[in-house]
């Protein structure tokens, strides 16, 4: 809300408005995109979801009337454009959309290849007597994607969940930022604005037109 300022915020994969609707309750005037028609019926359905402009769509290319003084894409997010190219469309087309002085913020995981061994990882999550959820990937390391299904065993059966993501490290997303007309003006370990470190597992990036 304070990076907003007294101007408009745009969430790129607003989704069902986890953020985009407490950040609205604070005065600021959001708008959304998703590529989600599910999840936006969802957003609908909360209070204060309709009263929220949301942009059914790609958000490595979109048009919209409006200048912002906050564009943000969080959760990692900006992972689920799958190739370079489309990290890069993205950042083009959100300066194309900033005010001169609104700020990008991004919020990933900072990629750990140690977590793979021979290409592949295994995660135990839940262990209880009547379910079992378990998350299986496959590492693509030279396209840096991650192919992941979260399966879920009950006595009802096997529910699987998919999730593909094409990662990219800190000092890449700066690069993209740079060739979008963009500077690095803060990064944080996390939204309580601690420092940055080689041991953080997370990052808050805030960009500014240079």
């Amino acid at each position: 809300a304070g990076l907003a300022a007294d101007g408009t915020a745009l969430e790129l994969g607003i989704g069902t408005g986890r953020i985009g609707l407490p950040l609205a309750a604070t005065g600021v005037p959001v708008q959304g995109i998703d590529a989600s028609e599910a999840m936006v019926e969802r957003l609908r359905e909360k209070d204060g979801g309709a009263d929220i402009p949301v942009t059914i769509g790609d958000f490595t290319e979109f048009e919209l009337d409006t200048e912002f003084s906050l564009i943000f894409v969080i959760f990692n997010t900006i992972f689920a454009l799958l190739t370079q190219d489309d990290q890069v469309a993205c950042f083009q087309c959100v300066a194309d959309h900033l005010a001169e002085d609104g700020v990008f913020v991004i919020e990933a995981f900072v990629p750990d290849q140690t977590r793979f061994v021979r290409g592949n990882n295994i995660d135990l999550g839940t262990v209880d007597e009547d379910e079992v959820r378990i998350d299986v990937t496959s590492h693509d390391p030279v396209a840096q994607v991650a192919t992941t299904q979260h399966i879920h065993f009950t006595d009802d059966g096997v529910e699987m969940y998919p999730v593909q993501l094409r990662y990219a490290w800190p000092s890449e997303l700066d690069l993209m930022a740079r060739l979008a007309g963009f500077t690095l003006r803060d990064r944080w370990g996390g939204w309580d604005r601690q420092p940055f470190t080689a041991a953080s597992t997370n990052h808050v990036s805030v960009y500014e037109l240079a």
